[in-house]
Order: C-alpha cells, then structure tokens, then sequence
C-alpha cells in the first residue's frame, strides 16, 4: 500500500483505549496504515500489520489464540512480534513468513502506537500522559467518534472554542457573543501551543447547572493545549467573583478533557475522546450526565465539520477568509506544516 505523507511520523498516537481491545481483533487504519489490536499471551496490547503475508487476508478477520492471531483463512498462526509460529498442516515454517509489529504502549488507560518513519523505527520517548485518568479528583469515561473528514478540521475546531455558543446551545454553550469577545491568549513553544480564554460574569450553560449547584453567573475558563496526536483541554467555572481563575488550584467546577485526534486516511479520522469531571459533595454523581452532555456535544461537532468538509469539496477550496478566533488554529496548523516540510527534505 502507498502511505500518505501529509503526517507527522516517528511519533505515538492513539490507537483506542484499553478496554477496547477484548477477546476478539480489532481492526483499525492509522495513518493509511491498516492495523489490528489484540492481547498477547500476558494480557497486553499489540499490534501487527492487518495483512496475512500468505494471501493477504486481513488478520483482523481471523481469530486470537493463547495471545497470537490465527489468520481467518488458511490458519498461520502470527505471535505478537508478527512472527509466523504455525503453518497448519506444514511442518517447517517459511523464513519470511512474518508480519510487520507496530511498538504499542498503554498509558492511563490510552493505547498508544509509535508510528515510524521508516520499517522496524521504534519509540524515542515515552508516550504521553493523561494526568486527569489518574487524578483521585475526577472520575473520567470516553469514547470513539469516526470522522469523514480531515483530521486538521477537528484541530481547527478544538482550538477555537469560540463557536460553543452557536453551535452547543443544549450542552456547554452560553451566550454566543461572550464566547466570540473572551479575552484570547495564544502561546507557542516548539509542537507545543497553549489557548487560554477566560469569560468572567458569564450565564453559566446547560452542562453545568447540572453537575454543579452554582448561585448564579459565573466565571469560566477554557484551556486548550495542543499537541501533535492530541489535546488536552481543561474547562470549568467558579461562582462570579469568588476566586481568580488563573489560580492552578482553584475550585469550582473542572471538566477535563482528552482528545486523541488520530488521521485514518487524508479524508477520515479517528476521534477518542475522555472527559473528567469533579463532583460537588452535596450533588448526585454527575459521571453519566456529564458524559453523555458531551457525547451529545461532540456530534453536534462532528456534524458540522463533516457537513464543513463535504461543502469544501463542492466550492473546490477557495481560499478563506481569516478572523480573530482562528489563531490557535492557524498555530497549529503551521505546526504540523513544519514538521511535514522538514520529512520531506
């Protein structure tokens, strides 16, 4: 297969979650590349190239056995380092009768897989953290949207939090004019860049008044940090004046949210999603409303952005117009132009 050279590589992504990959295989493309998750003999995470060196069946159509795959058509048995280790019927195992392992870790629960440059490229550093999943404060639950759309527009649309007021009216929107006017400050520090916007004396939105039993407005906070293959956004509010929200160990309410933005091909993407929240002591749980308000809120996103896509593909992307909320996005997006000038040198 020919691979897309429109990513960043030697680098990890998420693959999934870890209780996402269970008995059977799991079949996914990253990066043009098409992979299947299962666990190995101890119970982990691996991955292999999704394609039977014998005759090219998916391995994602066959089965897992005492932590190896068995191809679902003439039964090579595959052990998690792609190695061939059984040839029904056939003794003597071919020398090249192996399949490509991709490295894959396991971090706060987030699969991750090291996606290289060149064959056998294996990890420089370890993958990121979500510190929130592990944080005794926050209770965290997530899921998985697909996207036919490019994965640089849901960078686009995490980074500019400015169209919650449009466009979540039900959940975490708010008055749309505060949202567009909130003081924005846009940092960059190498792959790294940082929005943080905040909206004092604000309507507190649908979200949360459910989870939080606040007297009336309320001063909000958005920041949004970007990396490469995800970001990590921390939301939430305090009572209208009762403490500084630039302050790290504020109160009120949190919402912590990971985002793992992982391209399929140039045009879909994969989205896995987690969100965090605190719970007030004197309030029901707030884990399952919290988690389907934002479920429902990142939908209503993904219906705009494939609706986003499917009209830039009908006016043959003429060149748009920029305006203020763009500019986290804009960074980003420079970002990764960077990095894919510099592999193509």
């Amino acid at each position: 297969m020919t691979h897309s050279h429109n990513f960043p590589l030697d680098r990890w992504y998420v693959a999934g979650f870890d209780w996402e990959v269970g008995d059977a295989p799991l079949g996914r493309t990253f990066l043009d590349r098409p992979v299947v998750l299962f666990r190995d003999a101890a119970g982990k995470v691996a991955a292999l190239e999704d394609r039977c060196c014998h005759r090219a069946l998916p391995l994602s159509c066959g089965r897992v056995e005492d932590g190896a795959l068995r191809c679902g058509y003439h039964g090579l048995l595959f052990a998690a380092d792609g190695q061939c280790i059984d040839v029904p019927g056939q003794g003597k195992i071919p020398a090249k009768a192996r399949v490509a392992p991709y490295p894959v870790a396991v971090v706060d629960q987030v699969v991750w897989i090291w996606m290289a440059s060149q064959p056998g490229g294996q990890p420089d550093c370890e993958p990121p953290r979500v510190p929130a999943h592990a944080d005794p404060r926050y209770r965290f639950k997530g899921g998985a949207f697909h996207y036919r759309a490019p994965y640089q527009l849901i960078h686009d649309n995490l980074l500019d939090l400015s169209h919650v007021g449009y466009v979540h009216t039900k959940t975490i929107g708010g008055n749309a004019r505060v949202h567009m006017e909130a003081p924005t400050n846009v940092g960059a520090d190498g792959e790294h860049v940082r929005v943080v916007r905040h909206m004092k004396a604000s309507q507190p939105p649908a979200t949360y008044t459910a989870a939080w039993p606040f007297k009336g407005l309320i001063d909000r906070w958005q920041e949004i940090d970007f990396h490469v293959s995800h970001l990590q956004i921390f939301t939430g509010a305090v009572d209208a004046g009762a403490e500084p929200i630039d302050n790290p160990e504020r109160g009120g309410f949190h919402m912590r949210g990971f985002h793992g933005i992982t391209p399929e091909t140039a045009t879909t993407s994969h989205y896995f999603w987690t969100m965090a929240a605190s719970s007030h002591p004197d309030q029901p749980d707030n884990l399952d409303t919290v988690h389907q308000q934002t479920a429902d809120t990142f939908e209503e996103d993904r219906e705009i952005i494939e609706a986003q896509w499917r009209n830039m593909q009908r006016f043959a992307q003429p060149p748009m117009v920029d305006i203020h909320v763009d500019a986290g996005a804009n960074r980003a997006r420079r970002v990764i132009a960077l990095l894919n000038e510099g592999a193509t040198r």
